[in-house]
């Protein structure tokens, strides 16, 4: 039996506000557990909540970035259950009422484009955080997250396969980067997974049960995660058994998916509103204003790229991948006047393969935009040739100083003088008779050793153009 795969995510997004959703506490990650946590956040008798107006703003950036609705009149309302990082034994969220009703986003899977639709995109407070590590045996509470404003992205179940999932994920996490409403950071717990998997026969209509895979935190993870999930239900069925609709977390040390409750129900968390929270009321200008606030956008971005740098749609694709990258090649495009496809090829070439050797953002990049320009200036001039370019930019990244300080330092101008490279094309020929015996008796491929061999005598100095245009001359005369 051939069988599909039906996928929903739900994505939490930490929202980048200062102080928490119900309270003045600090949002500060990394700080010494429980000094975060105050008197509101853990419900203690006779606080009350005050709803954090620039989560809401944040909200509405991201509905209207998905072309979805805006609900003017939202509902807060009481999640109850009982977790140990939960302290209060409710968690503020919006259930029926949301702030984002629904919306899409169009993702590109090997070239196809595919509309996945967005349920809703609702307001909560993150819980706490049970720590495992190093209490011998026991767990830790720290309740520093407790309060922290959310943004949950409740997907349809439109997506068919780990791959269109993670392309989802991948295209969400890019918007709230570009929004600047969540950092993005998924090793801090910022930006986390919930994936819905289920299995039906091919062309069957009704949904499959579905487990829920709970807190993944790595796209390489998620698209794991999500496909040994499809194998044990698949196995599972066609073994005579029956999934049941239950909570499972991904081991990603074992690679598999282990039970950990059953799932529950929206009936079972007892949702009701919140008695001392009013609905969250939004008028026209509030939303009209925080549109005025849109940047421009992830696709219409690309496709700007390709028409106004003439960039194909994979360089346009990298480049737009993160604002900040973005904005770092414009820069250098603007200030060194590089061709737009030498300066791609840079960015996305140099550039990111040492960004990701060091594990580094392009806003920490030793490189800055006006370094960067500096060497494109000197390539197009032919101070220097592309690949000692490469050896100056190295050179840069570790700090020794810009382009020309570098060039100057270790003494790496390209050799353009005519008289100079023709005695050291002189010297290799005298070096090579063999060689050019062959050559001339019709053994072409022996010019690139020829160019090699000067190259490497003149430490890579030489105008490779130069070299090849008086090498023809020298080797057929």
């Amino acid at each position: 039996m051939e069988w599909e795969t039906v996928i929903g995510l739900e994505v939490h997004a930490q929202l980048m506000t200062k102080s928490k959703a119900f309270s003045g506490a600090a949002t500060k990650y990394g700080a010494e557990p429980n000094t975060q946590a105050c008197a509101v956040d853990i419900a203690l008798p006779g606080v009350l909540p005050v709803f954090n107006k620039e989560a809401a703003r944040m909200a509405v950036k991201f509905g209207l970035a998905i072309g979805a609705a805006i609900n003017h009149r939202s509902v807060f309302a009481r999640k109850n259950y009982f977790y140990p990082d939960l302290p209060k034994g409710y968690q503020i969220s919006q259930y029926e009422l949301p702030v984002v009703a629904k919306g899409q986003i169009t993702i590109d899977v090997d070239g196809v484009e595919k509309v996945v639709g967005i349920t809703r995109a609702h307001l909560e407070e993150d819980a706490g955080k049970s720590l495992h590590e190093d209490f011998h045996g026991m767990t830790g509470i720290d309740l520093n997250r407790a309060g922290t404003p959310l943004l949950e992205i409740v997907s349809e179940p439109d997506m068919r396969s780990p791959k269109e999932a993670v392309a989802y994920l991948k295209k969400l996490h890019e918007l709230v980067r570009y929004l600047e409403i969540c950092d993005g950071n998924m090793q801090e717990g910022s930006f986390r997974c919930d994936a819905n998997v289920s299995v039906r026969p091919k062309g069957e209509t009704k949904f499959g049960t579905r487990a829920e895979l709970k807190n993944i935190n790595s796209f390489r993870f998620v698209e794991k995660a999500i496909e040994f999930e499809v194998e044990r239900q698949i196995e599972l069925i066609e073994g005579g058994g029956k999934v049941v609709q239950e909570t499972r977390l991904y081991d990603s040390d074992k690679d598999v998916t282990r039970s950990m409750r059953s799932k529950e129900e929206a009936m079972d968390y007892r949702y009701f509103p919140d008695p001392d929270l009013p609905p969250l009321v939004l008028d026209q200008a509030f939303i009209d204003a925080v549109k005025t606030t849109l940047p421009e956008l992830p696709n219409a971005k690309r496709v700007r790229f390709m028409k106004d740098y003439g960039l194909n749609a994979y360089d346009a694709g990298v480049l737009t991948s993160s604002r900040e990258l973005a904005d770092y090649y414009e820069q250098v495009v603007r200030e060194s006047k590089a061709d737009s496809k030498i300066a791609a090829n840079w960015v996305t070439g140099e550039l990111a393969a040492f960004l990701n050797r060091d594990n580094k953002e392009i806003t920490a990049s030793p490189v800055t935009v006006a370094m960067m320009s500096g060497l494109l200036k000197r390539l197009a001039d032919n101070t220097i040739s592309g690949k000692i370019a490469k050896e100056v930019f190295e050179a840069m990244w570790n700090g020794e100083g810009d382009a020309d300080a570098v060039i100057e330092k270790k003494g790496l101008k390209q050799i353009t003088d005519t008289g100079a490279i023709e005695k050291v094309i002189d010297e290799v020929i005298a070096k090579n008779p063999k060689q050019l015996e062959q050559y001339r008796a019709g053994k072409e491929a022996l010019f690139g050793y020829f160019v090699g061999q000067v190259m490497k005598a003149s430490q890579g100095k030489a105008n490779p153009a130069q070299v090849n245009e008086l090498l023809k001359k020298k080797l057929s005369s």
